[in-house]
């Protein structure tokens, strides 16, 4: 891999123990890398982020090619300096906006065409001119411009999006030079597993420093999601790092690991932390309810992190429901300890060769607690 590279270090079946390495440092895999999309995870500083033990964020190129605009990061030194950031960062290319932002975009066989959610006006987004932004951010990890397509898609409309998702990648093979970021190309295929395998092949033959699976967990039950992942990684390098995007749930990140994934990214963390979801050993809590009101016991007693060491369910539900930001704060930073202590805890696992028994565990604690 350019940018440093991707050892497999432990492998038993499908599950990897691995390191990432760029210019800005190594990732222990499978990692979670926590979502920055405008050059900051939300509400998080970058000094808090590496006390939680992140080594990997992700940002949008689309979101800072509009704000503050990827010529302006350049001139202020690059994405890591802007944001004041030491770890590495991988940079999506704006292939997600097609879904999140459809009706506000229009598709063509050249590029995609999005008119601002900010101003209205209106910016053509080809594959060259994501792999121009991307090079301009000076991110470590860059990504192909790809079609999501939503939820459920007729097999026209995926062979469709295949074959223009493919071109465009190889248009960003082509297009991209800079030498210290890695370039990794991404699969589509829809819901359906032939093409998903199709779909990786044809990528992994035009030949990528790690490889994504796109346009999943976007409505499809978990049988068909993890079914179209273990199609695609079939086909893909076993020497390359494997990217599964917008996942972040415990039980999808476990399930992805299990069929081979090593990376991951998802906004579900903060989200939740915004709307009072917060992930614990026995499933989730919504620290809104009621009978929280009193409660002086932490989020979870068996969590270490700096939220739970100090605060109560009653107070963290005080300022929820008060609608102060410290509540959103603390909340998030809870989120982001959990996943990321979660994939600690799975690396070492799979390290001491404990992986299914981990597994058995992860599932009978979340059976005793719904029981």
């Amino acid at each position: 891999m350019t940018n440093g590279g991707f050892t497999v270090l432990k492998q038993e079946g499908r599950v990897r123990l691995g390191e990432l390495r760029t210019s800005h440092g190594r990732t222990a895999t499978p990692a979670f890398m926590p979502v920055g999309s405008q050059a900051t995870v939300k509400g998080i500083s970058p000094e808090e982020l590496v006390d939680l033990g992140a080594e990997t964020i992700l940002c949008n190129a689309y979101h800072l090619y509009l704000r503050p605009g990827h010529r302006t990061i350049e001139a202020m030194g690059g994405l890591h300096r802007f944001m004041g950031w030491s770890g590495s960062i991988l940079t999506d290319s704006g292939g997600y906006q097609i879904f999140s932002l459809a009706p506000l975009c229009k598709v063509s066989e050249d590029g995609v065409t999005f008119q601002s959610h900010l101003d209205g006006s209106l910016h053509h987004v080809t594959p060259e001119t994501a792999i121009e932004i991307q090079e301009a951010l000076g991110s470590d990890i860059a990504m192909i411009l790809d079609e999501c397509l939503r939820y459920p898609a007729t097999r026209e409309a995926a062979e469709a999006s295949l074959r223009r998702t493919n071109a465009w990648a190889r248009r960003c093979r082509e297009t991209h030079h800079r030498s210290d970021q890695a370039l990794f190309g991404i699969v589509q295929g829809g819901h359906y597993p032939d093409l998903r395998a199709r779909a990786a092949a044809e990528v992994a033959g035009i030949g990528f420093d790690g490889y994504a699976l796109g346009g999943l967990s976007v409505g499809e039950d978990k049988a068909t999601m993890n079914h179209a992942i273990e199609m695609a990684v079939a086909e893909l390098p076993e020497t390359a790092p494997r990217y599964l995007m917008g996942v972040g749930t415990p039980e999808d990140l476990l399930e992805g690991v299990s069929r081979g994934i090593d990376l991951f990214d998802c906004v579900m963390p903060t989200r939740h932390g915004r709307t009072g979801w917060l992930f614990t050993s026995f499933g989730r809590l919504l620290i809104k309810n009621a009978q929280y009101a009193k409660d002086e016991s932490p989020i979870d007693p068996a969590c270490a992190c700096p939220v739970c060491r100090k605060y109560s369910r009653a107070y963290l539900r005080h300022l929820f429901l008060a609608k102060e930001m410290l509540g959103v704060r603390l909340n998030t930073l809870h989120n982001l300890h959990h996943i990321l202590q979660f994939m600690r805890d799975l690396r070492e696992a799979i390290q001491q060769e404990r992986f299914p028994a981990f597994r058995t565990a992860f599932y009978a604690a979340r059976e005793a607690c719904q029981a």
